[in-house]
């Protein structure tokens, strides 16, 4: 199986395998004991955490072990509003946020608290302008993500950085398809706070992180003796030492990414030379390196997928939480994307295990299947 999916999730690397087989077998004591294999397992946790802060860019008090993005968005928003002064209340989110962000919004809204989203432009680059009038003194923290997991396009979240400060609000990013794709340094993001999830560059899933700047106020939504009080329960002391395992094997990220923005370039001008009526969303965007998110005419994106299950290729038709439904994107949706053509919609996430011979192989043998269904689109 050819996997072009790689921003649903990736396949965890076999060191990171081996170091959690390692600590499953030897160091499964709790940190929180005080008997010695428990400072054993407490010590190897603050080892993990100086991993983890070394790779990103951060201190180590600064990270705070999730079990994943969901959860580290989740508390970064109300922990972060929960701190804020009233009168402050007004949360700010992107329109293009990952669905559990957006049913955060809901939730918050259903509160009884004012929300509103910074739109997109028809390309998916957000609206500075609209950013500017939305993100006033009344706001308590603007929630932006680095890189929608759907088209793959970068949000401009320095200059929102600067927009959120000078109003005296924070921002929360959430960096969970940028980390591991692109160069990350969190003392110079100009973020608050930062989520990211292991399993999207090859560590294992069911384990996170949010990174907290120091001094920030915050108050924590699930309390315990834990993580410096800021997340109550036991560490997952394999999974953390697989995260910072999985961080450490990146190597020279910006290099693969110009690999990858090679291979996806290929791969969509391949396409739409066989395929005329191929459409690449936010072609002309800045973009993650691996993504390419298209339709081939209003050919239904199941259709698509059908075909490529036949050659043996793994990929989505968006969001792996959702792209089971039959509903639009909602990503599409805020730029502007006619209904019919959200449902055509296919996600094609390329990653390290991504080759030349792949992508070649799918430009040989997807056309001659989707050819013969294509209906030539009127020309406006």
């Amino acid at each position: 199986m050819i996997y072009f999916d790689h921003n649903a999730t990736t396949p965890p690397a076999p060191e990171v395998m081996s170091a959690m087989l390692e600590v499953m077998g030897q160091h499964w004591a709790n940190s929180s004991s005080q008997h010695g294999p428990g400072q054993d397992a407490k010590r190897l946790l603050a080892q993990a955490r100086a991993r983890v802060a070394q790779v990103l860019g951060c201190k180590a008090v600064e990270v705070v072990f999730t079990s994943g993005a969901t959860e580290a968005n989740h508390m970064a928003v109300r922990g972060l509003l929960a701190a804020a002064a009233p009168p402050r209340c007004r949360v700010v989110f992107g329109s293009t946020e990952h669905a559990a962000q957006l049913r955060l919004a809901q939730a918050l809204r259903e509160a009884g608290l004012p929300v509103d989203f910074l739109p997109v432009l028809p390309g998916g680059r957000l609206d500075l302008h609209a950013a500017r009038a939305l993100i006033g003194p009344d706001v308590a923290l603007v929630s932006l993500m680095a890189a929608n997991n759907e088209s793959g396009v970068l949000l401009p979240t320095t200059e929102v950085a600067a927009l959120a400060h000078a109003a005296g609000a924070p921002l929360h990013v959430d960096a969970t398809q940028w980390i591991g794709k692109l160069p990350f340094h969190f003392g110079s993001s100009g973020a608050d706070a930062v989520s990211l999830s292991a399993h999207k560059f090859h560590g294992p899933k069911g384990v996170g992180a949010l990174l907290l700047r120091q001094g920030t106020p915050f108050v924590a939504p699930m309390p315990g003796s834990q993580e410096r009080g800021r997340r109550g329960g036991t560490e997952n002391l394999p999974g953390i030492v697989g995260m910072a395992t999985a961080l450490e094997l990146l190597g020279d990220v910006a290099a693969e990414a110009q690999r990858l923005r090679r291979l996806r370039d290929q791969l969509e001008a391949g396409l739409q030379q066989a395929l005329p009526s191929t459409h690449v969303w936010s072609q002309h965007c800045a973009r993650l390196p691996g993504t390419s998110y298209l339709r081939f005419g209003r050919l239904s994106v199941d259709v698509v997928l059908q075909r490529l299950e036949r050659i043996g290729v793994a990929a989505s038709s968006g969001a792996a939480c959702s792209s089971a439904g039959s509903q639009p994107s909602h990503v599409l949706q805020a730029m502007g994307v006619a209904e019919d053509e959200a449902l055509a919609a296919l996600r094609l996430s390329l990653g390290r295990s991504s080759t030349e011979a792949e992508v070649a192989y799918l430009l040989t043998h997807l056309p001659p299947l989707l050819a013969p269904l294509l209906v030539p689109e009127a020309v406006h």
